[in-house]
């Protein structure tokens, strides 16, 4: 989906959801995305997926662990509300905030603008989109 054309979504089926801190912007017409079996459709972790965003999910989306924690910091209203599953899983995640969500359960119920934060913690894990790798000897 990197390269998709998003000239021609007419903006009341458009979808744009930032990724920080590393400003990263994406677009789709809503609807039309395809699942990649990331989390549940159409949530972060799966956008983040279509488009090649790394955003760790160490248990493959299933919400069984909170690597994919993130804050929403705009667009809260077209979110899903998290279950009791998701909030119970949340109680156990690092730096936890009112905002704060599973990537792979905050699924996107109308089109909008989506902003998102990866948390320190997490983003210092990655590097141009990929796990750091520890240079030997250092």
């Amino acid at each position: 989906m990197s390269g998709a054309n998003t000239t021609n979504i007419p903006a009341e089926k458009l979808v744009q959801v930032t990724f920080e801190p590393e400003g990263k912007t994406v677009k789709f017409e809503y609807g039309t995305m395809p699942y990649d079996h990331h989390g549940k459709p159409m949530s972060f972790l799966d956008v983040a997926e279509n488009f090649d965003i790394f955003l760790d999910h160490a248990c493959g989306g299933s919400c069984a662990c909170t690597t994919c924690h993130i804050w929403v910091k705009e667009g809260d209203s077209g979110i899903s509300v998290a279950d009791d599953d998701e909030l119970d899983r949340l109680d156990m995640a690092a730096d936890q905030q009112l905002n704060s969500r599973l990537g792979c359960q905050a699924v996107i119920t109308k089109p909008g603008n989506y902003v998102v934060e990866i948390p320190k913690w997490n983003r210092n894990y990655t590097s141009e989109g990929k796990p750091l790798t520890l240079a030997e000897g250092k």
